[in-house]
């Protein structure tokens, strides 16, 4: 279902000739949808919403003359990296065109300690060139192998690293964007410092992302380690006891409380039923003093994985941050997720008192990540799902306790992380995009700026 007529579409694909256009109903529909099913909120909402044709371009002056045709036609226009997103970042919800950017990987150069790319590059394959020169980037989603840099950069918020790094929203994360706008004469900008943050994570609603400064970190031998622990509390304050460790150079700290291990197949003869896993990235630098850590905390190591076979067979990254989710579902489709911050307190008293209070229903996966400078856990739940209302029931007694949501059931930017309106994304849309064409219906600030 869309709301762009054939007549404009036809108009647009005439104006692209020669570039790389798919019209083909069938990949057309699969290039308009991401993960949004980990969702049954989402799901009945965004599942018949398609794009009317995907244009794949090769450079920034493809961009420039896709976004001109969409915009003398007054088609929408959606930007699509590998669409591993969870809440519909590029669905179109009124068809038009999808800009597929996965075409754009070139890597334009790279320094000790930064990069620049182009929107379109595989996170993994840019990482392989990075650390030829002894870096790597900062943080990465657990889609690391098929996610691209703009579409983390469009959508994303942090993931493998922010243990470390904090969030792509922490200043010093992102150095440089260039953009493409959707004026009468769209225009090429280069945005630096804070007013990286426009584009940041506003889902392509005010921009075409084509390529990105980031900065990158010095690239560790890490080792991957699985410990079990008897009980999740004891799990859990070891995870905020090795995050907080100043001298413990860490990529990963995974908390996977039983039964959530008994969903990863390749995984269960390292954690027996009854165990509470924590998932390790660590420098092997540190694996004596982490040894002393587990001790302390009555855990036992059962699996540990040297740096020299990274790439091979197993990777536990793939098992932490929403890939956790991903396995689950891949057993019991009915469940789904939230994303909560847990408050700073180094007890994880809110978090006892909830892990006890919703038993089997509610299962507290923890990420620890670095936010205002402190260590905190951030909790992907994997929830039983039944009812829309018992989802909402469960979130406000979070948000009535204390713990902040990360609402993972709206499409809307401003609905989900942020829960206010971001008025320099609002005043630089109005300024690059003023018929709101870019990805519409996901600003709410947009939708009711009148």
């Amino acid at each position: 279902m869309t709301t762009t007529t054939p007549n404009a579409i036809a108009s647009v694909l005439s104006d692209l000739v020669g570039l790389d256009i798919i019209t083909d109903a069938t990949q057309v529909a699969k290039l308009s949808h991401d993960y949004y099913h980990f969702s049954p909120v989402l799901q009945p909402q965004l599942q018949d919403k398609f794009g009317d044709a995907v244009v794949r371009p090769v450079n920034e002056a493809e961009v420039l003359k896709i976004a001109q045709a969409c915009v003398r036609h007054k088609v929408p226009l959606t930007v699509r990296g590998a669409g591993t997103g969870n809440y519909g970042q590029c669905i179109p919800l009124e068809g038009g065109v999808i800009l597929d950017i996965t075409k754009m990987t070139a890597v334009k150069w790279m320094k000790p300690g930064a990069v620049r790319v182009e929107a379109g590059a595989k996170l993994a394959a840019l990482d392989k060139q990075t650390r030829e020169i002894g870096w790597e980037i900062r943080m990465a989603p657990s889609t690391y192998r098929t996610a691209t840099i703009g579409g983390f950069i469009g959508g994303g918020s942090g993931g493998i690293g922010s243990v470390t790094y904090g969030q792509l929203r922490d200043r010093g994360n992102l150095l440089a964007v260039r953009v493409v706008t959707m004026e009468d004469e769209p225009r090429i900008l280069e945005l630096r410092g804070d007013d990286v943050y426009k584009v940041a994570h506003a889902y392509g609603t005010n921009g075409i992302i084509t390529e990105l400064e980031i900065p990158l970190a010095p690239a560790y031998p890490w080792s991957e380690i699985i410990v079990n622990f008897p009980d999740f509390m004891s799990a859990a304050r070891f995870g905020q006891a090795l995050s907080d460790a100043d001298g413990m150079i860490k990529k990963l700290v995974c908390i996977c409380p039983d039964p959530i291990p008994q969903y990863f197949a390749a995984l269960k003869s390292y954690i027996p039923a009854g165990k509470h896993a924590a998932l390790l990235m660590i420098s092997e630098t540190c694996l004596e003093p982490l040894a002393e850590f587990v001790k302390e905390f009555s855990g036992e190591i059962t699996y540990q994985k040297p740096a020299q076979e990274a790439g091979k067979g197993i990777a536990l990254a793939e098992y932490t941050w929403n890939h956790t989710t991903l396995h689950a579902r891949s057993v019991d489709p009915t469940i789904t997720y939230l994303q909560t911050l847990f408050p700073d307190d180094k007890n994880l008293s809110l978090l006892e008192e909830m892990y006890h209070h919703y038993g089997d229903e509610v299962m507290f996966h923890l990420e620890f990540l670095r936010y205002g400078g402190k260590a905190r856990p951030a909790s992907l739940q994997l929830v039983r799902y039944t009812t829309e209302e018992r989802l909402n029931d469960i979130i406000r007694d979070h948000e009535s306790k204390g713990a902040f949501i990360f609402n993972p059931h709206t499409y809307l930017i401003e609905d989900g992380g942020m829960k206010m309106v971001d008025l320099a994304q609002l005043q630089f849309k109005e300024q690059v995009d003023p018929y709101g064409l870019l990805n519409p219906g996901k600003m709410r600030a947009w939708l009711e700026r009148s």
